[in-house]
């Protein structure tokens, strides 16, 4: 890989972290960014996963404070995300190259509408409850958790709107301890799906670590700025890539290819 393309993955991967500090949605601008530069889609997607990770732990541990009164909550979203991902990793190692080509328009479009309508999806089964309340992990919001660690997993974008979305649906209604515990399930669905896909080979190791120097660069430096821009500008723009990727896509691996 040439500087130039460093440059380009290493400042979408700074911008994603800054764009994730605000409104998330991240993926959805390094992504591309990888397949811009020429890496296939199956090893953008396992490399982005890979590079998002770090990033994710260190939100949960600024976290870690909320968490402390849900503690109990931990192990059961930790093996429901390793069972999840590990799955959706083995999944996206059984899926070709160019089918995975061709599901790639929907994944992203689907991702993107996850993030326009976000705000609706928190909502999804919030009902008034005490921060200070122990909630407790019922068996089909575990279903669900494991259903949106197969799919991050395999491709990734929109986990945390799912994960929130989830959270919800068993009362909980205090953001801090919200995106604590989104931060440690998205985690480890990245370093799950990251490790798996390391060992079969999928990862790009070079554009691994410099997509994670711009995240994390991104995420400490970059957060000032987007929040200046707004984090409904930010949202905007977002959703405008995200679609653009998919007719993008949809053209290149449907129309064109």
């Amino acid at each position: 890989m040439t500087l130039p393309q460093d440059l380009i993955i290493c400042g979408a991967a700074f911008v994603a972290g800054a764009v994730n500090s605000v409104a998330g949605g991240g993926t959805l601008l390094s992504f591309p960014a990888l397949m811009g530069v020429g890496v296939a889609s199956t090893i953008a997607n396992a490399t982005n996963s890979a590079a998002l990770a770090p990033g994710s732990f260190a939100s949960f541990y600024g976290y870690r404070k909320e968490i402390f009164g849900v503690r109990h909550l931990l192990p059961a979203l930790t093996l429901v995300s390793v069972a999840g991902s590990a799955l959706g990793a083995l999944l996206l190692l059984r899926t070709p190259t160019p089918l995975f080509d061709k599901l790639v328009p929907f994944l992203v479009l689907a991702a993107t509408l996850l993030f326009a309508f976000q705000d609706k999806l928190k909502k999804l089964g919030k009902r008034p409850t005490s921060p200070d309340h122990l909630e407790r992990l019922s068996l089909p919001v575990a279903a669900f958790l494991f259903v949106v660690a197969v799919y991050g997993g395999y491709f990734g974008a929109g986990i945390g709107i799912l994960t929130l979305a989830a959270l919800g649906m068993i009362g909980m209604t205090e953001i801090h301890r919200m995106n604590g515990l989104k931060a440690l399930f998205a985690g480890v669905i990245n370093l799950v799906a990251a490790v798996t896909l390391f060992l079969a080979h999928k990862v790009d190791l070079h554009a691994f670590w410099v997509m994670s120097v711009g995240a994390i660069l991104g995420g400490w430096l970059g957060a000032g700025g987007a929040r200046k821009v707004g984090a409904g500008n930010v949202r905007k723009l977002v959703i405008v890539i995200g679609v653009g990727l998919s007719l993008q896509t949809i053209w290149k691996f449907w129309l064109h290819g």
